[in-house]
């Protein structure tokens, strides 16, 4: 029913979106004025504008957005909750901002902010469950254990916040050299809500908000399958801040400290790699970016890092998820973003309020991709014209692209040489980029667009990865 909802939501969205060329050409008179349905509310009657006389200029896109829909009601902001750390933001901002953050699961340990964060350091443990009979089936391999971890990490301006990771350690001895390794497998999330993170459905079990990337390729299968031990980061952070680098690659590092950590004794001397593709290379992205100022006591256990369908650079996916089929997909990670830079929330027009109120914050992929069919550019959800070129657009692109940090670790980056919404240009740059800094790095540019570079680049990048964690160096092609 939340779905249904959802879809019908969206597509009443339509005709607005299309009224600068219905008033370019005055349509027939309707008897009935149109509506906005928004789950859970009465139909909301819109004004009809009159057509502009002759030599009249129709008013810009985002002046009539906001003239045709009303401002949705905000609930009021809740007094503070004891722990969270909140930015300092105008009422009606902090109030709208509070509104759009992902609702809770009902499980303590995803829901709960400690009260003594900022006590803790980076990475230290908060609590800890065994999920072994929930995670054993899903894993399809035997394993001795699989715990989920929870512990501090920081938010995208360095307060303090916590995350989630699963560590799954095989039932097979390891017999390589040294201590077991750990792949931390950074995989493409891609949610707005809890409930579709990998910690909750190894947690919980499948259910419908269950991500198929999750088991799809089976990475945690193969390598628990070679007896390495699997890292599996929740890396959006409490706030799902879907496709923010910053918070996802500090909750990756903090992963990693939280298990050598927590079992000091098994993985304090591991070797881990890092791998992940397309919502997995932007955190594992974050990760290499921030290792060398966030967590350098990581940089000789971290022994390489895989990215594959790198979202490297947000200005070339301005230009190539817009007002296509990934344009839902390209909004909800502009809200997500904006939920721990609230900045974005502030330009959000009166149309994309409805929109980030409705239930489609607490979705996964599977749903807040199906508005990509009205294929709307992200001008209608905006009150500027030309958002994607403004000036604050332009300090998000360099705050996400992280530009001119040396990564400390070896990359092997690939990325799909027919590529359209993910253009291999921005893959190819990071690689340049790397180079140019004197990182060890490879690069490979395989068959096909997103899906299929994703199976095509992916055996020798899990040979890659595989090399790493048994100790042979990597060789750069810089």
């Amino acid at each position: 029913m939340r779905f249904r909802a959802t879809v019908v939501t969206l597509l009443l969205c339509l005709p607005i979106a299309a009224a600068p060329a219905a008033l370019a050409e005055p349509p027939a008179p309707r008897p009935v004025p149109p509506t906005l349905n928004i789950p859970g509310l009465p139909p909301i009657a819109l004004p009809v504008l009159p057509a502009p006389a002759a030599g009249i200029p129709v008013p810009p896109l985002h002046e009539l957005v906001d003239a045709l829909v009303p401002a949705p009601p905000v609930p009021a902001l809740p007094a503070p909750v004891p722990g969270v750390e909140v930015p300092e933001l105008a009422p009606d901002l902090a109030a709208f901002r509070q509104a759009v953050l992902p609702a809770a699961t009902g499980d303590p340990l995803f829901d709960r902010w400690p009260l003594d964060l900022a006590d803790r350091l980076p990475g230290e443990v908060l609590e800890i469950r065994d999920i072994t009979a929930s995670a054993a089936p899903l894993v399809l391999v035997p394993i001795r254990q699989a715990t989920l971890l929870k512990f501090r990490t920081t938010d995208a301006h360095g307060e303090p916040s916590f995350a989630t990771a699963t560590l799954v350690v095989p039932a097979a001895a390891w017999t390589g050299e040294g201590p077991r390794p750990v792949l931390v497998n950074n995989l493409p999330i891609d949610a707005l809500g809890k409930r579709c993170t990998p910690g909750y459905t190894m947690a919980h079990g499948l259910s419908f908000d269950t991500n198929v990337t999750d088991f799809v390729p089976p990475t945690t299968a193969l390598a628990a399958a070679r007896g390495y031990a699997v890292l599996i980061p929740d890396h959006e952070g409490p706030w799902m801040a879907y496709a923010e680098p910053v918070v996802a690659g500090h909750a990756v590092l903090d992963s990693i400290r939280a298990a050598r950590g927590w079992n000091h004794e098994e993985f304090a001397g591991s070797r881990f790699a890092m791998t992940g593709y397309s919502g997995g290379a932007i955190a594992t992205h974050g990760a290499v970016k921030m290792l060398p100022g966030y967590a350098p006591e990581l940089a000789d256990s971290v022994v390489g890092a895989a990215l594959g369908g790198v979202p490297a650079d947000f200005e070339i996916l301005a230009r190539s998820m817009n007002a296509n089929l990934a344009s839902g997909v390209f909004m909800a990670a502009i809200l997500a973003i904006g939920r721990e830079r609230p900045a974005i929330l502030d330009r959000v027009n009166h149309l994309g309020r409805w929109v980030a109120l409705s239930p489609i914050k607490d979705e996964c992929i599977g749903v807040f991709a199906l508005p990509g069919l009205l294929q709307l550019s992200v001008d209608v959800a905006a009150d500027m014209a030309n958002p994607l070129g403004s000036e604050l657009a332009a300090e998000i692109y360099a705050v996400t692209r992280m530009p001119g940090i040396r990564s400390p670790v070896p990359l092997y980056i690939y990325n799909g040489d027919q590529e359209f919404w993910i253009p291999a240009e921005g893959a190819r740059n990071l690689y340049r980029e790397q180079c140019a800094l004197g990182a060890n790095a490879v690069y490979r540019g395989v068959l096909g667009e997103h899906i299929i570079g994703a199976a095509t680049g992916y055996p020798e990048a899990v040979r890659w990865l595989d090399q790493r964690l048994r100790g042979v160096a990597a060789r750069s092609e810089c």
